[in-house]
């Protein structure tokens, strides 16, 4: 992981998630698990990553998105993404 995201990213992505879970701050952790710890369903998840595509000018696959279950592997596929998309 390059910390290709900033600050400024990374409160976007909280505010995303904060926004369509309707949970609280202190519930966000890098471990913290969508369905699981944060109780989000299928339909959350799809929004959650059509907000970020659209935040990022991003598309990211379904292959992709399935497998980001935590808050730490949205990061993680983010920063993949943004970096493709730069190189």
């Amino acid at each position: 992981m390059n910390d290709t995201l900033t600050e400024s990213d990374k409160e976007a992505v909280y505010q995303i998630l904060l926004d369509q879970l309707e949970i609280h701050r202190d519930q966000l952790s890098h471990d913290a698990q969508l369905k699981e710890d944060l109780g989000a369903d299928s339909l959350d998840e799809i929004q959650i990553v059509m907000a970020l595509e659209e935040k990022f000018h991003l598309t990211i696959p379904d292959h992709q998105a399935e497998i980001a279950k935590t808050v730490g592997a949205i990061f993680e596929l983010l920063e993949e993404m943004l970096e493709k998309n730069t190189n």
